[in-house]
Order: structure tokens, then C-alpha cells, then sequence
């Protein structure tokens, strides 16, 4: 792998403008880089006043076939007239690329932050779930993958057993948590679900609110379980979170079934993004980006804390999953 394209160092202003030029669109207002770890965003105005952003993707990531099926399905999202903020065409396609690196160009949107007490605006959010779930049903993702134990545990396992950032006096101890918190992901984990394309990331910080809830960011979409683009949304004491789901399936059912079954993989999904982030952000350490928003990684008591956490989170996966209906 090249790490340097992979760490965008080769990505500069010059070659920027001259991308967007490439595709007709001259800055007039300069860049304002935009909060994206995994790619390089910038927001910007041409010489008619027009907002737009634009994204950079993350070489090696996914290849061109993969970003133009989240591009497809922002588009089915658009049609289905689901607040979703879909690429533009230029140049008769979607997906550009230029010195190297795939890129995108989104009209700039606006809006407050999603205000995750708020159970009116979380009423909402759950009708359009249900829409967007209603569209990702019509077919699956070809080229992106499925939600499973490779992607999420195997392949981050591999990262973590190797990665320098983890101290080697704590290196035993916090793989042996990691090892033990896989095996009870894997006795948790169970297939009995349909699966669907879906946003892949929808915590609040991809939510924003105008009049009403407008999801960004599909970077994420895979085909995976209904239920992963719904327990990120929840938070608090078990019994808030009862709450909210009560809200949650209720809104969303107004427009697809939701497969109570799927409430059992709510625990095991929360433990596997916690395997999987941690290698993401491994993965991507010589990209100056990450020391600078994640310098808690390189110390000692953070990796104290996450065999601590991984420990506990065992303990969740032995407990009763949520249920809103009493089991018999």
C-alpha cells in the first residue's frame, strides 16, 4: 500500500483547484476544510456565489465501483424523496477523479444539530428510517459489504496484534480482554435477519435538523441489519432507551416492519464498532490527522481503560437484550 497517497499527503491546494477545475467549478471564496476523519471535505463558493462542498475520498479504502453504489443509493433516497444530501452530476457522472483521488462535489447544506433528548425530533428521525429502509429494501449493495465478524472483529484483531500504539506491558492483557469480549460476540451474533442497504453510520453527528431531520454522510452504507442504523440513536439508562426505542419502532413502523428479533444484535453491534474503531483508527496513524484528534491513543491509560471496557462490555452481551414486549 501507498501510504502516503493513503495518508493524503500528496492532496494539496493546487491539485485541489485544479480537480474542481477539471470539472467547472472555479473557487472564488478559498477552502474551508469541513470535520472528516476518514476523507478530506472542504466547503467553498464559486464565482456565481453558489455553496458547495467537496469531498476527497480516502484512497484504498473503497474503489470506484463501491462510491458509485453510495452514490446510487443517495440518488434512490433523493427519488424517494428522503432527506438525504445526494452528489451532483457533473460532467455526466458523480464520481470524479484527479491526481490520484476519487472525488465528489454535494451542494452545501445547512442545518442545527439533531438534539438527541428531544423525542419529537427522534419521532421523526424514525419515520424516515423507515423510508430509507423502505428504499434500501428494493435491492442489496453488489460491491460494498456485509455487516459481519470478519470486517468488524477478525481483520481489526489482526491490526490491533501488531499496532506499536498498544504498550507492550498491557499488550497480553488488553488482547486477552479483546479475545474473550470476540468469543461472546460470536455466541450473541446470530444471522436470523434480512439483510438491506443501509446508512451504516447513523449516530446524531450525521443527522442534522432544517424543519425536520436531513441525513449526511453515507460514506458507511453496507448492507447489514435494520437495526444498525438504530441503536446508535439510543442513550442513557436502560430505561431511557427503552423510551426512546418505543418511539423509535413506533414512527418507523408507519413505513416498514422492523423485525423485533433484531433487537438481540443491539449489544453485540455496539461491541464490535468498538473493535473495529479502535483498528480504524490504528490503521490510519501516520496520517498526521489522527495523533492531533486522537492523542488519548498513544496513552498508557487509555488502553488500561479499553480492557476495562471490553471487559464490562462481556458482561452487557450476558444480560437480557431490550425488549418492549415481556418474554414468555
Amino acid at each position: 500500500m501507498n501510504d502516503s497517497a493513503f495518508n493524503f499527503d500528496t492532496l494539496s491546494p493546487d491539485l485541489i483547484m485544479a480537480a474542481l477545475e477539471g470539472v467547472g467549478l472555479r473557487v472564488d471564496s478559498g477552502l474551508t476544510a469541513l470535520n472528516s476523519y476518514e476523507n478530506r471535505v472542504y466547503q467553498f463558493t464559486d464565482e456565481e456565489r453558489r455553496r458547495y462542498v467537496v469531498k476527497f475520498y480516502r484512497p484504498e479504502r473503497w474503489n470506484a465501483a463501491q462510491i458509485e453504489e453510495e452514490h446510487q443509493f443517495s440518488l434512490d433516497l433523493a427519488n424517494a424523496e428522503v432527506p438525504a444530501v445526494a452528489p451532483l452530476r457533473l460532467q455526466g457522472k458523480t464520481l470524479q477523479s484527479f491526481g490520484g483521488f476519487y472525488f465528489t462535489v454535494f451542494p452545501s447544506v445547512g442545518g442545527r444539530q439533531y438534539e438527541i433528548d428531544n423525542l419529537d425530533q427522534l419521532e421523526w428521525v424514525g419515520r424516515f428510517l423507515g423510508r430509507i429502509h423502505q428504499t434500501g429494501r428494493e435491492k442489496l449493495f453488489a460491491e460494498r459489504p456485509t455487516i459481519g465478524i470478519e470486517e468488524y472483529l477478525t481483520a481489526p484483531r489482526e491490526i490491533l496484534a501488531s499496532c506499536d500504539l498498544v504498550p507492550a506491558a498491557q499488550r497480553e492483557a488488553f488482547l486477552g480482554a479483546t479475545d474473550t469480549l470476540i468469543q461472546a460476540i460470536k455466541q450473541s451474533w446470530h444471522l436470523d435477519w434480512q439483510p438491506l442497504r443501509l446508512h451504516g453510520d447513523c449516530h446524531p453527528g450525521n443527522i442534522l435538523w432544517r424543519d425536520g431531520p436531513l441525513f449526511v454522510d453515507l460514506d458507511d452504507a453496507r448492507n447489514g441489519p435494520a437495526v444498525q442504523d438504530l441503536w446508535m440513536l439510543l442513550h442513557g439508562e436502560r430505561s431511557e432507551q427503552l423510551l426512546q426505542l418505543d418511539v423509535l419502532l413506533e414512527a418507523y413502523g408507519e413505513f416498514a416492519e422492523f423485525d423485533r428479533r433484531e433487537l438481540a444484535l443491539i449489544e453485540p453491534l455496539r461491541a464490535m464498532r468498538m473493535v473495529y474503531y479502535l483498528a480504524w483508527v490504528a490503521r490510519r496513524w501516520q496520517d498526521p490527522a489522527f495523533p492531533r484528534s486522537f492523542p488519548w491513543m498513544a496513552e498508557s491509560d487509555f488502553w488500561l481503560s479499553q480492557t476495562a471496557t471490553f471487559t464490562e462490555q462481556v458482561k452487557l452481551l450476558q444480560e437480557p437484550p431490550l425488549q418492549l414486549m415481556p418474554m414468555y
